[in-house]
């Protein structure tokens, strides 16, 4: 019988403690000098506090194109607007697909002044095909996304496939996103699809996979086999995610991802001139 390949660790960073919006206290884990970026991820941040002057401010009117924005709230509450009038509200467990494409002006506002804000927020990149598609949005509340519990562990499944479950998230580009608990213990292996980038993220406990990793760290992972690892004694949270790498040239200008400079240029020239939606 074949012995299934399990994906090795290939780095392990931390991320970098940064402010964003109007002055949003968080921490960058892809997006930074130690991992620019793991094709088709742009960006990760983590944002996390129970003081409300780290987060109340939010993120004012700002543009975006050329990507996807995934926010992914485990505590506290965001309004969304933007200019073309569309609104959605983000509670505890839920999840706002956003596509940017050709372009969006929009607000994230977090609605209350105490208690814990928590989450994530993911940039995936689109194609160039697809980066001057019609913006849209995607709201998914905690009840839609299905919850698979194996012993010892459970898993959330925002986007992608597993044991016959499907999240409900819905890319143009093709990945996964696993919420992922383990119990005291217990060991985990996933699937992932060959030649596809992947990451964990730990945000809470620690895991063992070839060695101890902590909370806070991010390990990027082989591009073969599964991922296996084993919780700690107190458990563990964490992300998986994986995707196919689009292996296409990156220009970033800002809020603005496309393939060339020019391109970015002309994003700019587009917002400034008001012609960017």
């Amino acid at each position: 019988m074949a012995t299934t390949k399990l994906r090795k660790i290939q780095k392990i960073i931390t991320g970098v403690h940064t402010t964003d919006g109007a002055g949003v206290n968080l921490t960058r884990i892809i997006g930074t000098t130690k991992l620019d970026n793991l094709d088709p991820f742009l960006l990760l941040d983590e944002f996390s506090s129970d003081d409300s002057n780290d987060y109340i401010a939010g993120f004012p009117l700002h543009p975006h194109r050329g990507f996807e924005t995934i926010t992914y709230m485990l505590n506290g509450k965001f309004r969304h607007k933007d200019t073309l009038g569309n609104e959605g509200y983000l509670t505890d467990g839920s999840v706002q697909w956003m596509t940017a494409g050709k372009g969006i002006i929009h607000s994230e506002m977090p609605e209350q002044t105490d208690g814990l804000l928590r989450g994530f927020q993911l940039w995936l990149n689109l194609p160039k095909k697809k980066k001057m598609i019609k913006p849209s949005y995607q709201d998914i509340p905690l009840e839609k996304i299905p919850v698979i519990n194996l012993n010892g562990l459970s898993i959330k499944i925002i986007s992608g496939s597993f044991s016959g479950l499907k999240g409900p998230g819905n890319p143009h580009t093709e990945m996964l996103y696993f919420d992922i608990t383990l119990n005291e213990n217990s060991q985990l292996n996933i699937p992932i699809k060959e030649h596809w980038n992947g990451f964990f993220y730990i945000y809470e406990g620690d895991i063992f996979c070839e060695e101890q990793i902590q909370k806070g760290y991010l390990g990027v992972l082989d591009t073969i086999g599964n991922f296996r690892c084993t919780a700690g004694k107190k458990g563990s949270k964490l992300l998986l995610i994986a995707g196919k790498p689009l292996n296409e040239p990156i220009s970033r200008g800002g809020p603005f991802v496309m393939n060339t400079s020019e391109e970015i240029l002309q994003a700019f020239k587009d917002y400034y001139s008001g012609n960017l939606v």
